[in-house]
């Protein structure tokens, strides 16, 4: 049996007035009162409720991606989406609780720490807080502790990932132009000038206390294409492109992509419905299985370890000089 998850990063800038604690009207967003309304509708609710089409265009089914997906929400968003998406807000936890049914007991949801900070760029007792408010805030909605957690713009350093194993997280999720070396346990390290990592296992990466914490490159190349290209145009070449990534590869392969979650019907219109057909069809697949990352390191503890690329981002080629 191979594996399948997709991970969307789900984010929007607090945009209160400081003073009336509230978002004011934004007319760039209209028809729509503001930005978080606007994405709101094109994306956080059609995922909730995504449709199926069958022969002549008609729905053929209703479902929630958030259920089968890996996702991440940002929490200063979810504390807007509380207030003024409540329907919304509920079906998402609901998600993450029926998920847990589905994939053995682990969540689709994971943390992030609290607000979208640059993580390598702070100090380690802002790290600590951001850590610690990241956890915090998710096991208030959704009463139970997160095994993973989403850095900003997968921004990291080594005194993040030692906050983060020491809290208790499990795994985090970062691009594979991010890792320095990489081997099989106890074997001779290879590097990106040699070889190209297998984004299709999850990797151990060793800390200075003696602590480790668990990594998942996720597939850049399809992951730009999501992103950025036209693959959600169709969601049943989206699917095939997921298969195929890791046809050579053996028994218990991942294919795995993470991108923002906003691609699913705000950057591409229809994205959630290409993303619903995707994950309905590999429901009804017997040589690959959707998963979410927590199940997929329970079942298949890391084998190899990484060095990271330290002060790293997915989206700055400098590393994080953007910021």
């Amino acid at each position: 049996m191979k594996y399948i998850c997709i991970h969307g990063h789900f984010y929007q800038p607090p945009r209160e007035n400081p003073w009336l604690g509230d978002v004011e009207i934004q007319e760039s967003a209209l028809p729509w009162h503001d930005w978080n309304e606007r994405v709101a509708a094109e994306c956080y609710a059609p995922n909730r409720a995504a449709r199926i089409l069958g022969d002549g265009g008609k729905i053929v089914k209703i479902m929630s991606n958030y259920e089968r997906m890996s996702f991440n929400f940002g929490p200063t968003l979810l504390s807007w989406m509380e207030r003024h998406d409540p329907e919304t807000y509920q079906a998402i936890l609901d998600a993450d609780r029926r998920g847990q049914v589905r994939y053995a007991g682990h969540g689709p949801a994971i943390a992030q720490v609290y607000n979208h900070m640059i993580m390598p760029l702070a100090s380690k007792r802002d790290k600590i807080t951001q850590v610690l408010w990241g956890i915090q805030d998710f096991t208030r909605r959704f009463g139970r502790f997160p095994e993973g957690m989403w850095l900003p713009e997968t921004a990291v350093d080594i005194e993040t990932l030692e906050v983060m194993a020491g809290e208790g997280i499990l795994f985090t999720i970062l691009a594979p132009h991010q890792v320095q070396a990489w081997r099989r346990i106890g074997a001779m390290w290879e590097y990106p000038l040699e070889k190209t990592l297998d984004t299709s296992r999850v990797y151990k990466c060793e800390l200075p206390s003696g602590r480790s914490i668990a990594l998942f490159f996720y597939n850049g190349s399809l992951a730009h294409e999501i992103a950025f290209g036209t693959l959600l145009s169709n969601g049943e070449a989206f699917a095939q492109k997921l298969v195929n990534s890791i046809a050579s590869r053996g028994e218990g392969a991942l294919a795995h992509i993470a991108t923002d979650g906003e691609t699913f019907g705000h950057h591409h219109k229809y994205g959630d419905m290409a993303l619903a057909w995707c994950l309905h069809r590999f429901e009804k697949n017997d040589e690959v299985r959707l998963t979410v990352y927590g199940e997929y390191l329970k079942k298949f503890p890391p084998q190899w370890e990484v060095k990271i690329q330290e002060n790293t981002s997915w989206s700055c080629v400098h590393g994080v000089e953007r910021w």
